[in-house]
């Protein structure tokens, strides 16, 4: 990640709450995430000291962009500090997103005859809210008797090499 270090102090933002009322805060830093940009907010509010007296206080909450956060017209955000996702590598671009880790095992009373088969989490053939194996366990299921693997999702194609080695894989 890289970060933007922090050059003043933060700037107006207009927060949308829940109830769609909207309120100036302020901006103290930007956050780029898998799932999208959030925002953290200073919002303004009162507190009770100890004393018993109030005074003005600041909440400070990350809420998501641009869906709770709105630019204030005229200000610059250029020096607000900055954390972005590093860009993907070239080899993630090339092969794409992973496929979820995990395996899902499906019982032969789910399937009728025909046996237990064995499924990547993925596969559009897995039960759905199955147990999630890791692969120690997908593997020891894996060589039991009467366990098929899937060969529609390629739980055949990735588990094979590892029960039986990977010699076998160019045919041999």
């Amino acid at each position: 990640m890289t970060t933007t270090p922090p050059d003043g102090p933060p700037v107006p933002v207009r927060v949308v709450l829940p109830d769609g009322q909207e309120l100036t805060a302020r901006l103290w830093a930007r956050r780029e995430t898998p799932r999208g940009w959030l925002y953290e907010v200073g919002l303004p509010a009162y507190r009770n000291t100890e004393d018993g007296d109030v005074q003005a206080a600041e909440y400070r909450v990350w809420v998501r962009a641009p869906e709770h956060v709105q630019p204030v017209d005229g200000v610059s955000y250029d020096m607000v500090p900055t954390e972005r996702l590093p860009p993907p590598s070239a080899v993630r671009e090339v092969l794409g997103p992973r496929r979820p880790s995990g395996w899902v095992l499906q019982k032969a009373g789910d399937r009728g005859p025909g046996g237990t088969v064995l499924h990547a989490v993925d596969c559009t053939e897995a039960p759905q809210n199955a147990p999630l194996l890791p692969l120690e366990r997908a593997l020891d299921v894996a060589e039991q008797p009467g366990i098929r693997l899937c060969s529609l999702c390629g739980a055949a194609a990735e588990l094979d090499p590892v029960l039986r080695g990977f010699d076998r894989i160019d045919g041999g």
